[in-house]
């Protein structure tokens, strides 16, 4: 019983349940900035630059990358040339600009948590009321005074 009891305090600590929603709330804000990425960015950059998709650009070497005719698709040319070495190095620009994109937004989000937690804790808090027997006080305090 020792060990369920031990387990039970360990998963209802407050420690391991904020990590749990963190993780969940993590995923989905992960797909989030994904479709931002996808959906408005690279659209923007890939007008910029002419190419809509970068996970295109290869370059191809060795045995029978000869085989493979130009504008061909990445699958095309692993298809026509399965011996050749293909330096997809296009995906790898797509994935690079994606971790920048994500680590701008999750900067951003943390200045912004930041300056609302700033703000927060420089708002001064009101004072407590006073408690009765310090209300009573000041009125025997008022009452010494008039006498």
């Amino acid at each position: 019983m020792g060990f369920v009891k031990e387990f039970k305090e360990f998963a209802i600590k407050g420690n391991a349940f904020d990590l749990a929603v963190g993780v969940i709330i993590g995923g989905a804000f992960g797909k989030i900035v994904t479709s931002m990425i996808d959906d408005l960015i690279m659209p923007i950059v890939a007008a910029l630059v002419g190419k809509p998709d970068f996970s295109s650009i290869y370059f191809a070497i060795g045995k029978g990358s000869e085989n493979i005719p130009a504008g061909s698709t990445l699958a095309k040319a692993k298809e026509l040339a399965p011996d050749a070495a293909i330096f997809a190095y296009g995906n790898f620009i797509t994935v690079a600009i994606n971790f920048l994109l994500l680590a701008l937004v999750v900067f951003m989000l943390v200045k912004t948590i930041n300056r609302m937690r700033k703000t927060e804790a420089e708002t001064p808090a009101e004072p407590a009321a006073p408690t009765t027997t310090e209300q009573l006080l000041s009125e025997i305090r008022d009452e010494l005074k008039k006498k």
